[in-house]
């Protein structure tokens, strides 16, 4: 079971950091969303969730904490990257992420116990298990982000005539 959730998570994050080849700069960081959602946001964010979840939550801190990580975590700024964050420093923290997270899940039973501080008092204790099914969830729920704001990037022509086909079936209920 563990180590079929972790290939499930490992997958994701590949999928994660292929929607950012080929891309610029400029694509990488812009919002497409009214919330701001962009491709490199979601990668430093889930980062962060790995060093938090699969590290902090078992007392392991990362070596070396992200530019974005306050001592308040309501502070912190990660679901988008600043100008002098380049896709190299956050893809490498989140590289540096997984694998400080998958010696945490290679080292602990599912059964583990483990202490997440910012969640809310009396429910502070938890379980390996129950935290990499969290970041499974939450990484393919965020692949799934990742997939649409490649298509707004991307916008091939191919998918004009569909998209205005739906559009047109939509229409019949304005």
């Amino acid at each position: 079971m563990k180590a079929e959730l972790l290939k499930a998570l490992q997958g994701s994050r590949a999928v994660m950091l292929r929607k950012l080849a080929g891309l610029s700069e400029y694509d990488r960081r812009r919002p497409l969303t009214p919330t701001g959602t962009n491709l490199l946001g979601l990668v430093k964010h889930l980062a962060g969730m790995e060093y938090g979840y699969l590290g902090e939550a078992f007392g392991r801190p990362p070596i070396e904490r992200p530019s974005w990580f306050r001592d308040d975590p309501s502070t912190e700024i990660d679901m988008w990257a600043t100008p002098d964050e380049s896709s190299e420093y956050v893809v490498n923290v989140y590289r540096q992420a997984c694998a400080h997270a998958d010696r945490t899940v290679n080292e602990r039973d599912l059964d583990s116990p483990a202490h997440v501080a910012h969640w809310a008092e009396g429910h502070q204790e938890t379980t390996l298990g129950v935290l990499l099914i969290r970041m499974v969830n939450e990484t393919a729920q965020h692949a799934g982000h990742a997939d649409i704001i490649r298509e707004l990037i991307d916008d091939d022509p191919s998918w004009r005539d569909r998209r205005r086909t739906i559009q047109q079936a939509a229409d019949v209920y304005r």
